[in-house]
């Protein structure tokens, strides 16, 4: 690796590496958040959707900015607005303030993805550019899995502001690494920006998202619900449409034509679901309902960051040399038995004997997937292509994220008040005031907390102790859903990738007389 590659490898890093690792530190500080802006599971699920309704909406635009004006320069503006997006969080009076500011932190967030990812595609090549992607995902994937110990050493130390106002440093060192990268030539066919498109995606994925999590409580029929659902998915079927007829579209639908970009984007869906829901739902158990320290709770998955940071390499290297379609199906579906071995957990929570088993078998298998994943997706694209290909991918991974947040969400909250109903009726020595108290709780998933007259009896006492009782079987009961979900989602990622992911029949060479701007794709896909 020369030093300008190794250059251009650390500002990659680092400039994904803010965004995806803020996607995750958020969720380990929503208990907190909760308790000082107040709000319920569904305005956790806007703190963090927020951020990836923009994100996902505008990647795609990104990605075409990234191939117009330069990965380098669209990269360095995101930096900027980031870190002020990121200040703007950590002052939230509000909620509602919180929740825009994230919006406009995943605008930013747009600009940094596909132009990291597209620098790399343009400076590597061959079995280089394999290891260089697996190092490029082992770092963004230990983001997420980082980001939850980082925000809860913040949280506990001090307050939920900083894990939003620590982004400013990791930013500035960012920009001064970016510095020290040549330039990248400006493309010179300048297509206009398709903003018709980025709205329409915008207001698609937003009214359905609204509808997801506003739900439960409400009948799929109640205008506040139907009619944003209804026109969410009119929207996206006219930027579907509006996509293929436009000359200048910022979805390339002519990329789909490779069966590996295709299938292996199908596959993210499934994969990039179960892996932004279940990084949500374990932290937010573990703090409201075992009682879990923020720090601790990060610091429960630190197994995954360890593994993957020193196996996603080696798996990317494999599948660079033997192709990755045997590694996108075993991994997904060992990540999918580490979830069924988490269903043992209870409000207990223990580490060793509940949930350890489960992260190490989900480590493995994470690892195994994620470099592989990636290279198969950007293998075959023109490296003009590559900003906009790696935007695709990135996007369908976020909305991926953003729909597992709410649907998942939903799925918890009626399991939770289903559960409360069944242990209402079955429950002995409950009296009027508590029933009471339980029919308000069925609206508020994992919060396990007693009202103030059940607190001030024993612990042992009638009826705290059943109540107690109550809520956390509901709280299991409910995590226990999500997490087959999860297992379920990850199984079909492995299925879908089995069935349509092919590995090159030669590896991919680049010929001496081609042209250097031109990364040659797998010779022939059966």
């Amino acid at each position: 690796m020369t030093r300008s590659q190794r250059l251009v490898l650390i500002a990659s890093i680092l400039g994904s590496f803010v965004a995806f690792l803020d996607m995750a530190v958020v969720n380990v500080a929503l208990p907190a958040i909760r308790r000082d802006l107040g709000g319920g599971i569904s305005t956790q699920q806007w703190v963090v959707d927020a951020y990836l309704l923009t994100l996902g909406s505008l990647i795609l635009v990104a990605g075409s900015l990234s191939d117009l004006f330069g990965r380098k320069r669209v990269l360095a503006g995101g930096l900027v607005g980031f870190a002020g997006a990121s200040v703007l969080c950590a002052a939230a009076p509000t909620v509602e303030t919180l929740i825009v500011a994230r919006g406009l932190q995943g605008v930013a967030g747009a600009l940094l993805v596909p132009s990291s990812l597209a620098l790399i595609i343009a400076n590597f090549e061959g079995p280089a550019q394999g290891k260089a992607i697996g190092t490029w995902t082992a770092w963004t994937g230990i983001s997420f899995i980082l980001g939850p110990l980082v925000g809860g050493a913040l949280v506990d130390a001090g307050s939920w502001r900083w894990a939003f106002a620590i982004n400013v440093l990791p930013t500035a060192v960012t920009l001064w690494m970016l510095g020290r990268v040549r330039p990248d030539p400006r493309a010179t066919d300048r297509n206009p920006v398709d903003l018709v498109g980025a709205g329409l995606c915008a207001a698609g994925l937003g009214g359905i998202i609204f509808a997801l999590i506003e739900r439960p409580g409400r009948s799929w029929s109640a205008p506040a619900i139907f009619l944003p659902l209804a026109g969410g998915l009119i929207a996206l079927v006219g930027f579907c449409w509006f996509e293929r007829e436009s000359a200048h579209p910022m979805l390339d639908f002519a990329l789909f034509r490779r069966r590996n970009f295709a299938a292996g984007n199908l596959a993210t869906v499934a994969i990039y679901a179960a892996l932004t829901g279940s990084t949500f739902l374990l932290t937010v158990f573990l703090q409201q309902v075992a009682g879990y320290r923020a720090v601790v709770s990060g610091l429960a998955l630190l197994p995954v960051t360890l593994i993957m940071f020193a196996l996603s390499p080696v798996f990317g290297r494999l599948a660079a040399r033997h192709g990755p379609r045997l590694y996108m199906t075993v991994g997904p579906t060992t990540a999918a038995m580490g979830f069924a071995l988490m269903t043992r957990l209870d409000a207990t929570a223990s580490y060793l004997t509940q949930l350890l088993p489960g992260v190490v078998v989900f480590a493995l298998g994470l690892s195994a997937t994620v470099a592989p994943l990636t290279a198969a997706i950007l293998g075959g694209i023109d490296e003009r292509h590559a900003g906009i290909g790696s935007a695709i991918n990135n996007a369908v991974a976020r909305v991926a994220g953003l729909l597992a947040i709410a649907a998942i969400g939903g799925i918890v909250a009626a399991r939770f008040a289903s559960s409360i109903d069944s242990g209402a009726v079955t429950a002995r020595a409950l009296d009027a005031p508590a029933r009471a108290f339980l029919s308000e709780a069925r609206r508020r998933p994992f919060d396990t907390a007693l009202p103030a007259r059940l607190r001030a009896e024993s612990a042992e006492s009638e009826p705290a102790a059943r109540v107690k009782a109550i809520l956390n079987q509901a709280s299991s009961d409910a995590l226990h859903t999500g997490l087959w979900s999860i297992a379920a989602l990850l199984t079909l990622g492995g299925l879908i990738s089995a069935i349509g992911i092919r590995n090159p029949t030669a590896p991919a060479k680049r010929s001496a007389r081609e042209a250097p701007q031109k990364i040659r794709g797998p010779s022939s896909e059966n």
